[in-house]
């Protein structure tokens, strides 16, 4: 039967159509919203591990094979889910890209310094993500020669770092190793700066690069398969990398190798260290083909390191000394009986360091958390300490390669004062500004404030809290205040400037350090009370420096973000899991936290390497006591603060899957409706992107998430 339709019936028909096609699009895209809003949920592939009698089982340890594409794609939905979450603060991140980006001097040249016949510097240029590297020959009015650029040599990689950059004594030379993914492989080039030919001499995965003196000699070190630095080689130019001698292999997977030139360019040291003992070696920098000989052999507890000068070794060491002394040895039998002490121990004060030039030697000191640098003159024994204007101040050494002279160059800086070079006269005392970072648009530092607080820890430890604010601000318990921690490997945690960070100062932020044990911040025991079986002190710590900002009304629960990255993301899990309530919002970039998977993973980069620092887990205390604190291993059924956690696909260091677990875990666990956020930065590592404007957009996004927090999204 055929029915024809009159023109009425087709137009409804017509319509009818169009309704339906209408009504199916509406109802996709209504489930296509609801999908992007909804969180990713990681599907559970149970793994059970025993160790000791006791089974722990993870849901998500597919997640660490990204070779599997469904990991991929499930990495790929939480970046989808994270970008509609905070797509309504698009236009707040680019408002403080170009805030931050405004403060910049976009072309710039830093302080030139002087290194044989050439005076050396690198300079940037607005639109260029990399620096310049540059030099000029005998006198700054000289032609600039351009030996390295950084944006020809990555402009074909979406990531470019350079590790090492060290020049040949000659100046005819420049060796280079450069890494292109992140995941921090580096390769060495070695460049003809005459005429601008690379050599063919290339080498894969290598550390540190040191020249002999006869300019046609390097020593090099490589890593092993868990990415420690384990084996020593000399290459001569021209040679084939291939046959290489190998100098010094390192078999104890506690220890990594280093090579480097001592200040006197007479030595070439190579030095194999754990986190509590060291063994340095030495040959003739001048006559590189001969065999490195042991300093002092390595012994448990023994930490030392080696400087030279004259006729004698120097020596920063612990040995009968917890914070550290230096001593002298002659050369020709530094054995302990000869040692001569120079600076002595002393129970409040940890030497840190020391610079030696021909005629002086430069000791940084720390004494009650603040830096002091000690000058010594050879010929006199005169001693006298740098003058600081500040209360609270980092100062660190700048560029110094010039052995024979009595100036030493150093960068200061606080939480208010911009990085300042100086160059100090080491007999006159006399001290030059050379040049201030440039804060565009105008910077006056009596309009901040930083000031020093001591929160009372539960074994009644005084914990210092570095804190910087606009003058003029409010503060009571509706001031947001974002509070930063790392608290492990000793590593200090310095107050420094940062152009970037006033643009929360500005909106009536308080920033703050939390300087907790585990740290170096008070000195050696510092460090020593939040390791190994005391780093609960480390969390405990941080949270009474929480507890006191919030009795103390520079804010409240409801206004206070944390922060902290790698071993300072451990911290942000342990403390998210132990006080949620505390927290309004928390920021883990490339957090830490799945403890006990890694460090009872003998194949992962860097493990073995930090036994001394966490524990082994094979042995029962030490496993327990991790067990006790692994964020990873800790999440549990309860209200969670927010959670934006930040990882690295190529992440040698902290694989990307721990913080990613660790959010799907608090995600299906968690009893309340705040957000948990996962950003994987796709084609990066540990240290985010390379670019300085793609780092800046990073630190934008993170900005404008904890302005989020506070309401503050235009």
């Amino acid at each position: 039967m055929n029915i024809i339709l009159t023109t009425p019936m087709k137009n409804k028909l017509i319509l009818n159509v169009l309704f339906a096609i209408t009504l199916f699009s509406f109802v996709v895209y209504a489930q296509e919203k609801k999908d992007a809003l909804t969180p990713p949920a990681a599907k559970i592939i149970p793994k059970a591990d025993t160790v000791f009698n006791d089974i722990r089982t993870d849901n998500y340890f597919w997640i660490r094979d990204k070779e599997n594409p469904d990991v991929i794609e499930y990495l790929k939905s939480e970046n989808t889910y994270t970008d509609v979450v905070m797509k309504s603060t698009e236009a707040l991140q680019e408002s403080l890209y170009n805030e931050m980006l405004s403060r910049i001097k976009e072309t710039d040249v830093n302080v030139p310094y002087r290194e044989g016949d050439y005076f050396y510097y690198t300079r940037t240029e607005k639109g260029k993500q990399y620096p310049f590297y540059c030099r000029k020959k005998n006198n700054l009015n000289a032609p600039e020669e351009i030996y390295l650029d950084q944006n020809e040599l990555g402009k074909q990689y979406s990531y470019f770092r350079f590790g090492e950059t060290t020049i040949s004594p000659d100046g005819k030379f420049v060796a280079y190793s450069a890494d292109t993914s992140g995941h921090e492989n580096f390769i060495l080039f070695v460049k003809n700066m005459n005429d601008g030919s690379l050599l063919n001499d290339r080498v894969d995965d290598v550390v540190s690069v040191v020249w002999a003196m006869d300019n046609a000699t390097i020593f090099y070190s490589t890593r092993d398969s868990a990415w420690r630095p384990y084996r020593v080689f000399r290459h001569h130019l021209g040679s084939n990398v291939a046959n290489d001698e190998l100098l010094v292999e390192e078999t104890d997977p506690l220890y990594s190798l280093d090579i480097s030139r001592s200040e006197s360019d007479e030595y070439i040291f190579a030095s194999a260290g754990a986190s509590d003992a060291n063994e340095w070696m030495y040959l003739s920098a001048k006559n590189p083909e001969g065999k490195f000989s042991i300093i002092f052999p390595r012994e448990h507890g023994h930490e030392y390191s080696v400087s030279h000068n004259g006729d004698n070794f120097y020596f920063l060491t612990n040995k009968n000394a917890k914070t550290f002394k230096l001593v002298a040895a002659p050369v020709s039998d530094p054995s302990e009986k000869n040692w001569r002490e120079v600076i002595p121990s002393r129970t409040d004060v940890t030497l840190e360091g020391v610079d030696f030039f021909a005629h002086h030697f430069v000791a940084f000191e720390r004494e009650k958390g603040v830096q002091k640098v000690r000058v010594t003159n050879f010929k006199t024994n005169a001693t006298h300490y740098i003058a600081f204007a500040e209360p609270v101040y980092s100062v660190f050494q700048n560029v110094n390669r010039v052995f024979e002279t009595n100036v030493y160059r150093f960068s200061y800086q606080s939480l208010v004062t911009p990085n300042s070079i100086y160059d100090y006269n080491l007999d006159t005392k006399e001290k030059t500004l050379l040049k201030q970072q440039e804060v565009i648009g105008g910077y006056d530092q009596t309009q901040y404030q930083s000031e020093r607080i001591y929160a009372t820890a539960a074994d009644g430890k005084q914990i210092p809290i570095s804190l910087v604010y606009k003058k003029g601000i409010t503060i009571n318990s509706n001031t947001p205040l974002h509070l930063y921690g790392y608290g492990s490997y000793g590593s200090v945690t310095y107050p420094t400037f940062s152009s970037n960070r006033l643009s929360l100062l500005n909106r009536g932020f308080i920033f703050a350090i939390a300087h907790i044990r585990g740290s170096g911040d008070m000195g050696r025991e510092w460090y020593d009370d939040g390791k190994l079986l005391n780093k609960r002190n480390t969390f405990t710590d941080f949270i009474s420096c929480a507890e006191y900002l919030i009795e103390k009304k520079y804010t409240s629960k409801e206004h206070l973000t944390i922060e902290g990255g790698s071993a300072g993301g451990l911290l942000m899990g342990a403390v998210t899991n132990m006080r949620p309530d505390l927290f309004k919002a928390v920021l883990a970039q490339v957090p830490f936290v799945d403890v006990m998977n890694t460090m009872l993973d003998a194949s992962l980069p860097l493990t073995t390497g930090e036994y001394l620092e966490w524990g082994n887990p094979n042995e029962k205390i030490a496993y327990e006591y991790m067990k006790s604190y692994c964020p990873y291993t800790n999440v549990m059924p309860q209200l969670y603060p927010n959670l934006l956690v930040k990882v690295g696909l190529n992440d040698p260091r902290v694989g990307y899957w721990e913080g990613t677990k660790f959010a799907a875990k608090i995600r299906s666990m968690k009893t309340d409706i705040n957000t948990v956020l996962v950003k994987i930065n796709m084609g990066s590592g540990h240290g985010g992107s390379s670019g300085r404007y793609d780092r800046l957009k990073e630190v934008a996004f993170d900005y404008a998430y904890i302005l989020m927090q506070q309401g503050i999204v235009p």
